[in-house]
């Protein structure tokens, strides 16, 4: 293990600029920990501001991906670089430095890197496609030295092009990920695991692809079918959430590579990043949201001239959510209690935010399934940085107390 993580270090240290290396590690790492024993103390006084703040800055995007929840076929929308700025200064003052950018695709947005450029104590990572990536983009990243490309991958060719709703996706999104390395970006690769990639996805070979290629870190989540062409087909069944657990696991263990995932503490115990408060989701619209599958809101980031703070700390329905939803499980409640949630919207009030407005409807259709959440079957973190990560920084918070 700790050879791993040794190698791991030496790979990242020889293909990365070491002043984004610095970037990261301070912007994200060290003021990253600060902001959650901020929000620690919050909660403490009844306040509940996540630490992390997931934007979608915009719906528009090139691919037309199954089971995406984004308006990606409606007139474009975005958030203005001024709605953006005034957001991020005022999650810094209760001090947040740390921001998910998301889309569509956030690379559409006429303003991202002047966004980023303006605020050079921050750190954002880009959920992207890759496709808008080429060496110039990734050069101009390496100078503001604050953001990592997080390149959506859905694995081998034939099974992007379907799951992307296009041809030739994957060569595209490659060239994004080979572009970033070459400019020696943190870059990261994302996948949503489902029936048509898991066995592509859950195996060693993939993680060794990715190594060989230079990526620094992996994202596995699981899909969710959500949405106006969801299919509940893809959904994994328990026994291979267990397995991709117990993948990741054992990856962390011997692979010099980096390895996220969202759903689970330190013990291996479940949880939900919005039950539990340490992220919120902001839709193209600024709709502020319980997370990105979510798509009703009461509030937005213009409410209280703009006190992003002031709004969502008193906001009735995020409280109403999150109290709700971590009383009746540790998993995902739109997955196992979609009924629930509609009770929540209905009695908040809650409107539609999408532009499609069938939220609603598509709510109704929903069935329930099994989540993350698999009482008795917990397996815990082995790694021990993963381990003392999470038990400090990444769990319940009390949430499920």
């Amino acid at each position: 293990m700790l050879g791993t993580m040794v190698s791991f270090g030496y790979r990242v240290v020889r293909t990365t600029d070491l002043r984004l290396l610095w970037k990261m590690a301070y912007n994200f790492g060290y003021k990253g920990i600060r902001s959650v024993q901020h929000f620690k103390k919050r909660l403490k006084q009844g306040k509940t501001f996540p630490p992390f703040l997931y934007i979608s800055i915009t719906n528009s995007c090139n691919l037309r991906c199954q089971g995406c929840w984004v308006d990606v076929d409606k007139p474009q929308s975005t958030i203005s670089f001024q709605d953006m700025n005034r957001l991020i200064n005022n999650a810094k003052s209760y001090g947040n430095s740390f921001f998910g950018i998301l889309g569509g695709e956030p690379f559409l947005h006429p303003d991202l890197m002047r966004i980023l450029k303006e605020h050079p104590d921050c750190y954002f990572q880009i959920f992207t496609n890759g496709h808008a990536i080429t060496d110039k983009v990734a050069s101009e990243l390496r100078k503001l030295g604050n953001a990592t490309p997080l390149i959506s991958v859905e694995g081998t060719e034939a099974v992007s092009d379907v799951r992307r709703g296009r041809k030739g996706v994957l060569n595209r999104t490659l060239a994004g990920i080979e572009a970033s390395i070459r400019n020696r970006l943190i870059t990261g690769v994302a996948s949503s695991v489902c029936q048509s990639n898991f066995n592509d996805l859950v195996k060693e070979s993939w993680i060794n692809y990715l190594i060989d290629k230079g990526v620094h870190y992996a994202w596995f989540h699981t899909y969710r079918p959500v949405g106006p062409v969801a299919n509940s087909q893809l959904a994994l069944d328990p026994e291979q959430g267990l397995e991709l657990r117990k993948f990741i696991i054992e990856m962390r263990n011997r692979k010099p590579i980096g390895i996220i995932d969202a759903y689970y503490d330190d013990k291996g115990e479940a949880l939900c990043p919005a039950a539990t408060g340490i992220s919120h989701h902001i839709s193209p619209f600024g709709d502020i949201e319980p997370c990105p599958v979510i798509q009703f809101a009461n509030e937005s980031i213009r409410d209280n001239q703009g006190n992003l703070f002031e709004t969502m700390t008193k906001s009735p329905l995020l409280n109403d959510f999150r109290r709700t939803a971590a009383k009746a499980t540790q998993g995902c409640i739109v997955l196992e209690r979609p009924d629930l949630l509609k009770e929540i919207v209905e009695r908040n009030g809650a409107k539609d935010t999408t532009l499609r407005k069938m939220a609603m409807p598509e709510l109704i259709k929903m069935r329930s399934r099994p989540s993350q959440y698999n009482p008795g079957n917990e397996i815990p973190e082995e790694n021990w940085i993963y381990r003392f990560a999470k038990k400090h920084w990444f769990f319940g918070f009390g949430a499920y107390s």
